[in-house]
Order: structure tokens, then sequence, then C-alpha cells
């Protein structure tokens, strides 16, 4: 059993020609799975020959607008796909999306309700007895780890991280027989990522430079993001052997030795494992 990690997004919600909005794909043998879906992430999933046909999961962290932008576009994207091909009988037309119980519920009842008007002349036109759809699965956000899902021996299990005024905001945990992948969210430092990537083979994990930020208009979200330094401590008291840096404020490509201040930033936090300060389709495997 193989595992690939791929950063589809590593961007925040500052539009960045370089970097879609946030995003992690998680392929473990046959399994696909989307963790959030920030803008052009079905851009990003195409240049890797990745259809929102063959996604097993979409897997949301909390609601927040650079997180989702691109889910109501795997929708259309996998209903229309499946309308030219058909594919196999067990493909559901509905996209599954998996996350915490809370503002993602009214979300999601609604996100697709404006394009009725275009869903109607499409079903009809070719036609169709459905319509796009979400196949919802939400959870109680809790602080200890619990299975959300698990499917061909894959297990994916969540926690709540330190997000606040964002409630919920979630991490997760991703276990085969191969490894274990965590993915962050939107978090600061804390014990709830700590105890949901304690020895993962890869962490997925936001960063940012907080001194690089302060007398900034954008110091104002320092106190709910961590800082690289933090992230570096928090992987080595985990374990971690591989660390990818996503969301990064600032962008490295906006600092002058940028990537470089990210790196230092870790290695002053103590962590000595494979370290990527991530750009859009960096990828790791293991297994």
């Amino acid at each position: 059993m193989t595992t690939t990690v791929t950063l589809t997004g590593t961007g925040t919600p500052i539009p960045n020609a370089l970097r879609a909005g946030a995003g992690v794909l998680v392929q473990v043998d046959g399994l696909t799975l989307q963790f959030d879906a920030g803008r052009a992430t079905s851009m990003r999933l195409a240049s890797l020959g990745v259809t929102p046909m063959m996604l097993d999961g979409v897997f949301l962290t909390h609601h927040h607008s650079d997180h989702l932008q691109g889910l109501d576009d795997l929708a259309f994207s996998r209903w229309i796909g499946l309308s030219m091909d058909p594919g196999p009988a067990t493909i559901d037309q509905q996209l599954p999306v998996i996350g915490p119980d809370g503002p993602l519920r009214p979300f999601l009842e609604e996100l697709l309700k404006p394009w009725k008007d275009d869903f109607e002349v499409r079903r009809s036109h070719t036609a169709r007895e459905n319509v796009p759809a979400f196949q919802s699965s939400l959870f109680p956000p809790t602080r200890e780890p619990v299975l959300v899902w698990e499917q061909s021996g894959v297990r994916v299990l969540s926690a709540t991280v330190r997000h606040e005024p964002v409630i919920p905001s979630v991490g997760f945990r991703i276990e085969s027989s191969a490894g274990v992948v965590a993915i962050s969210g939107d978090t600061r430092a804390c014990s709830e990522v700590a105890e949901l990537s304690r020895g993962a083979d890869v962490l997925v994990h936001e960063a940012m430079l907080k001194a690089a930020l302060r007398g900034t208009p954008r110091e104002a979200i320092m106190d709910y993001h961590a800082d690289a330094e933090d992230v570096g401590r928090l992987a080595r008291d985990a374990g971690v052997k591989t660390l990818m840096l996503t969301h990064l404020v600032p962008p490295p490509e906006r600092l002058d030795q940028g990537e470089e201040r990210y790196i230092e930033a870790v290695l002053r936090g103590g962590f000595e494992g494979e370290l990527i300060v991530g750009k859009d389709l960096d990828q790791v495997s293991f297994g």
C-alpha cells in the first residue's frame, strides 16, 4: 500500500497566480481523498489527472471561504463529467462531503441553490433525472481524535484545533497500513494537532512568519495562525518524519529570501526531518 500526499493549494484568501486556495489530496492505493477545496481546486486536480468523479470523499476543516470556494465547482464538474462518461455504476453523482457539524450544515444546504435554473436547463436538455448535489456526512466536533470515516482499510480521524473565533475548526489524521498523514487545517500550534500528528509520516501544517507581519494590516490575523518556528517545535515533539508547510503568510515569493526564512524558522523550532516549504503540486509518497 502506497500513500501520496499532494498540495493542491497553498494560498490564502488573497488571490495569488502561483497558489490556488487551500487543499490537500491524499491518495491511498485506490482511494482518492481531498481535504478542503479552495479556489481552483478542480484545476489543480486536473493537473494531476484526477477528476471530481474519482473523489471518494471531500473533507472540510472549517467554514472560512478560502477553504470552500472550489467546492461547488467540484459538485458541478462531477455531475457534468458523469453525464458524459457514466463510468462504474458504483460512482454516485452526489459529491461526498465530510466535515464538522455547525456552520457547514446551512452552507452545504444553500450553496447550490443559486444555480437551480442552470441545473434545470442542463437536466432537461440532457434528459437527466438528477441535478448536482452533496452527500453530506457531518460529525460532532470533539477535542479528542475520533473516527469520522473508514473505507478499504483507510481510517480518517478528526479533532478540533485552535482557530478561534472560527468554531468549529478541525484537523484530520489519515491512517492506513502504509502509515499516517496529518493535516492541521487553520490553527495556532496546539496540543490537539500534536496529538493528531503523533508519529506521522507526513504532517501538512499551515505556517506564517509573524515577525514579517508586525506593524502591517495583516498583524490582526496572527493570533489564530501558527508561526513557523512553533510548527517546527510541534513537528519535532510529535516525531513527524516529513513536514509540509502550506497556507503561507506572507507567501515566500513576496519576501526577500522568503523560503529560506521559513526554513530557518522551522529549524529554530528544532525540527530535523524532511521539510517542504509548500508550493502547489508539491508531492510526497511513502509506504
